[in-house]
């Protein structure tokens, strides 16, 4: 009696060992399905899972669609020129800035006074309280104008238009008075950084103008984007409206994105685990039945691990669905099948 008290025992231990190993086998592949949804779920704001790509990448088959992080150097092919003042810089982006000498109404509390200083934009005296002695020339000879360049690359990448205009950096541009045209040469002289129409520089009157220019310099940016064949385009389909990022230096994507997780590691070894687990522990589960059927409790692990993961795919990985139904189908013919090869033997 005694003995078979103890035997009894220790089948019970056993069986509560191999359901515990089944639901910790069932809880790892549940646990690593969730962190692939969840990342592949913030990932999508921003445009989708991304690839890393070196700062030389040449465009690859398989790639068009996909998000890309790359690091690199802008390379200018097709440099931004004002063609006005025939001034050609090596930059993504050349910026005129046009400035006239007018007046301006300054308020502090119900003080009013008025004053003379450079203004981009044409002022309307008529609107001052005081307009009489403060007239203002009127429309600008020339206006504001941002060039951009026709052809930028990283590496073998080309780079859309939103993402030229997104590359940041500010940088003065030194005017050559040599390349001027001839008309506006014979208006204009060098003042510091700016071309100016005033005969005293140092002393502007009412209506003089200025003109001075900025590029977006050449610099280490990180860019992540969609590709799409040769080009880096945003994603349009982006949760955050946006679909790109654009930063100085080597950034991480994680600084870039600072709500996107950390994506699962070692996802195949975690699912092979989990398998091999809930087949250990339909092994210990049958061998309570005096049986030793290692094909069988595979097969039983296989089906139980695959249908927990193909439910918990639907509607978030329809290709993981698939997978995993077809392994769980196949554990479902191989239980079939050695069940019926003990059946055949006990008959």
């Amino acid at each position: 009696m005694k003995q078979e008290h103890w035997a009894s025992l220790r089948r019970m231990a056993v069986r509560a060992f191999g359901a515990l190993l089944m639901f910790a086998a069932v809880g790892l592949v549940a646990i690593t399905a969730r962190s692939q949804f969840n990342f592949r779920a913030a990932a999508a704001r921003h445009g989708g899972e991304t690839i890393e790509l070196a700062g030389n990448a040449q465009p690859q088959p398989g790639q068009h669609g996909s998000m890309a992080r790359i690091v690199g150097t802008p390379t200018v092919l097709e440099a931004p020129q004002d063609p006005q003042f025939n001034l050609r810089v090596n930059a993504p982006i050349l910026v005129r800035h046009v400035e006239m000498f007018q007046w301006r109404e300054v308020r502090i509390g119900r003080s009013v006074h008025y004053e003379q200083d450079w203004v981009d934009h044409p002022l309307d005296a008529s609107h001052f309280e005081q307009p009489a002695g403060h007239a203002n020339p009127g429309a600008f000879p020339l206006s504001s104008e941002k060039f951009v360049a026709g052809l930028v690359q990283i590496g073998g990448f080309k780079l859309s238009l939103p993402l030229l205009h997104a590359l940041p950096g500010v940088a003065v541009v030194t005017p050559d008075l040599q390349a001027l045209p001839q008309n506006l040469a014979a208006s204009f002289s060098r003042y510091q950084d700016y071309l100016v129409t005033s005969a005293q520089p140092g002393h502007p009157q009412l209506g003089d103008v200025r003109v001075s220019w900025n590029e977006v310099p050449l610099r280490q940016v990180t860019v992540v984007a969609r590709i799409d064949g040769d080009r880096l385009v945003p994603a349009t389909d982006a949760g955050d409206g946006k679909g790109y990022h654009v930063d100085i230096g080597d950034v991480s994507l994680y600084d870039m994105f600072p709500d996107l997780p950390v994506p699962p590691q070692f996802v195949l070894a975690k699912q092979v685990l989990a398998v091999l687990l809930a087949a250990l522990g339909a092994f210990l589960l049958i061998s309570t039945h005096r049986r030793r059927d290692g094909l069988l409790a595979l097969a039983l692990g296989v089906l139980a691990v695959g249908a927990v993961a193909a439910v918990l795919s639907v509607g978030n990985d329809n290709t993981a669905m698939a997978a995993w139904l077809a392994l769980t189908l196949l554990g479902i013919g191989l239980a079939s099948w050695r069940l019926r090869l003990y059946r055949r033997r006990t008959d």
